[in-house]
C-alpha cells in the first residue's frame, strides 16, 4: 500500500478534492453554531493498523464505515511522536514546546499543563457546551493539572499510561499503584487492563445519552493499543492478528458503539466525529506493537512512522463522504477548526500554531493545506521540515529498536542509535524516506535548512511557562 492509493477499493469513487458541502438548511441556527464534537484518540496506533489504511491483518469494519461515511485523510500529522507532547498539542493547538510539555511526564514529574493554557474543553465550556473526558489524560497527574482544571466538567480515567504501574515487567523505577479518577477523586487502584476500553466506552455512551438535547464535547483518549495490551473476553482470541488484533477489534467496536448511539438518538448529522492516534507504533514491543504501514520507523522519531497517523472525520451531510484527501493537515488544527465551527473566540493572550482547516474538512473546491512549512520537533530539537512533497531532515540521531520484545516483554531501544546526515526526500514518491535526493536539489536544501534554523529560534524564544508543582 502506498500513501496515494489508500483504500481505493474500500472507498469507492473517492477523489482527492471533494465537492463543497455546507450545513443542511433544516438545521436551526443554534445547531449550526453548536454542533456536537467528538474526538476519539487511540494510543500508539500506527498508520497501517486500520483496514481502510491498508491493513491486511486487522479487522476494523466500524472505522471503515466511518471512513466511507466521511473523509479519510492520508497526510495527517501529530505535533510530536510521543504521548504527552502529542496530547498537549491536540488540546491547545500549539507545538508542545510552546507550552513546556515537550517530553513525557510520569508519576515522578512535577510538570503539567499550566492553568494559563486554554484547551478545546475550556473554550467549548465557555461557549455553553457540556464537556466530558473518559480515558487517559497524561498531561500532569497533580490535581491542578488534571482534566477538571482544564475545562472538563466530567472526567473518568487514568492520569498517565497504563504501563506506569507496579506490574511493569521492566520498570525504570518502582511505580506506585495506578489510580483511576472520577473527577478529582480516586475510586480505584490498578484497574483491570482488559476492561479499560469497554469501561471508557460505556461511560462515553452514557455521556452522549445524558446530553443528547444539548451541545456536548466528548474526548475519548483510549489507553490502547499502548502496552500493556488488554482486551475483554468478547474479543479475546477473535482476530487473526493475535492479541494486538483483538485490541484493535475492540477499539473498532468502541467506535461502532459511539456512532450507533448517535444514529439511534438522531443526532449524528449534528455531530462531528474525529478519529486519530497520538503517535505511531512502539516498535520495540514486537508483536505487541502496531504497524506504520509503508512509513519509516515509529514512535519517538520524526520519520513518517512516528508522526503520520490515521485521521478519519465524519459528519453526515456536512463532511464529504467516501473521500480520500491528501492535503497535509495536523492535530494542532483541530482546535482552531472547532472554534470556527462553533463561532467561539480565542483569547489573543495565547497564540497558537494550528490553522483553521474547515475548508479542507468540508470539501470546499480547491481547498489546500494552510502550511508553507510544517516542522518535526523531537523534544526541543527541530529535526525536520516538510514543504509540499519535500521533507528535509537535518543531521541528527534517532531512536532505533535494539532487541525486539515479544508477548508484552519490552525489547531494548537506543534513543540515539540511529543517525542520518542531511537528507531530502520526495515523500509523495518515497513515503519510506529511503532515497536521499539532497545532492540534486541544493537550493531547496538551503531554503529548508534555513527554515529549520528560524523555527528553532522561534520556539526557543517564544514559549510560555509550564505548570510546576514544588515537591
Amino acid at each position: 500500500m502506498t500513501t496515494n492509493t489508500i483504500s481505493r477499493s474500500l472507498l469507492l469513487g473517492a477523489v482527492i478534492t471533494a465537492p463543497y458541502f455546507s450545513y443542511s438548511s433544516e438545521k436551526t441556527e443554534k445547531e449550526a453554531s453548536h454542533p456536537n464534537i467528538i474526538i476519539l484518540f487511540a494510543d500508539d496506533m500506527g498508520y497501517g493498523d486500520i483496514a481502510a489504511y491498508g491493513s491486511k491483518v486487522n479487522e476494523t469494519p466500524n472505522l471503515d464505515k466511518l471512513a466511507n461515511r466521511g473523509t479519510l485523510f492520508s497526510s495527517f500529522y501529530v505535533a510530536a511522536a510521543s504521548c504527552t507532547p502529542s496530547r498537549a498539542a491536540l488540546l491547545t493547538g500549539c507545538y508542545p514546546q510552546r507550552v513546556g510539555l515537550e517530553s513525557v511526564v510520569d508519576d515522578n514529574s512535577n510538570k503539567g499543563l499550566s492553568s494559563h493554557e486554554i484547551t478545546i474543553a475550556d473554550l467549548l465550556k465557555q461557549h455553553g457546551y457540556h464537556t466530558g473526558m473518559f480515558g487517559k489524560w497524561h498531561l500532569g497527574h497533580h490535581l491542578e493539572f488534571m482534566p477538571n482544571q482544564h475545562g472538563f466538567t466530567e472526567f473518568f480515567g487514568i492520569p498517565y499510561s497504563m504501563d506506569m504501574w507496579p506490574f511493569h515487567p521492566k520498570p525504570n523505577h518502582d511505580y506506585p499503584p495506578l489510580p483511576v479518577y472520577e473527577n478529582e477523586k480516586v475510586i480505584e487502584y490498578n484497574p483491570d487492563v482488559n476492561q479499560m476500553t469497554t469501561n471508557f466506552t460505556n461511560r462515553a455512551v452514557e455521556f452522549i445519552k445524558k446530553h443528547k438535547e444539548e451541545p456536548f464535547f466528548l474526548y475519548l483518549p483510549y489507553s490502547q493499543p499502548h502496552v500493556p495490551l488488554g482486551v475483554s473476553n468478547k474479543f479475546r482470541g477473535k482476530s487473526r492478528n493475535g492479541i494486538y488484533g483483538d485490541v484493535v477489534m475492540e477499539l473498532d467496536w468502541s467506535v461502532g458503539q459511539i456512532t450507533t448511539t448517535l444514529e439511534k438518538l438522531g443526532i449524528d448529522k449534528n455531530t462531528i466525529v474525529m478519529f486519530s492516534s497520538d503517535n505511531g507504533p512502539w516498535l520495540t514491543y514486537g508483536n505487541h506493537a502496531g504497524s506504520a504501514g509503508d512509513l519509516r520507523e515509529g514512535k519517538g522519531t520524526v520519520y513518517g512512522g512516528g508522526h503520520k497517523v490515521p485521521f478519519i472525520v465524519s459528519m453526515p451531510g456536512t463532511i464529504p463522504s467516501g473521500i480520500v484527501n491528501d492535503q497535509m493537515i495536523t492535530a494542532m488544527d483541530i482546535l482552531p477548526t472547532i472554534m470556527h465551527m462553533t463561532k467561539a473566540e480565542f483569547p489573543r493572550m495565547n497564540p497558537i500554531d494550528g490553522k483553521n482547516i474547515w475548508p479542507i474538512l468540508s470539501g470546499q473546491k480547491g481547498a489546500k493545506t494552510p502550511y508553507n512549512y510544517f516542522f518535526f520537533v523531537n523534544k526541543k530539537d527541530v529535526q525536520a521540515v516538510r514543504k509540499g512533497k519535500w521533507k528535509l531532515h537535518k543531521a541528527h540521531n534517532y531512536r532505533i529498536p535494539g532487541t525486539v520484545g515479544k508477548d508484552g516483554m519490552p525489547g531494548t531501544q537506543d534513543n540515539v542509535g540511529g543517525y542520518t546526515g542531511v537528507a531530502l526526500y520526495n515523500i509523495d514518491k518515497d513515503p519510506m524516506e529511503s532515497t536521499n535526493v539532497a545532492s540534486k536539489h541544493p537550493q531547496l536544501v538551503k531554503e529548508l535548512t534555513q527554515q529549520i534554523v528560524l523555527f528553532q529560534k522561534d520556539i526557543d524564544n517564544n514559549h510560555r511557562p509550564v505548570g510546576i508543582v514544588n515537591k
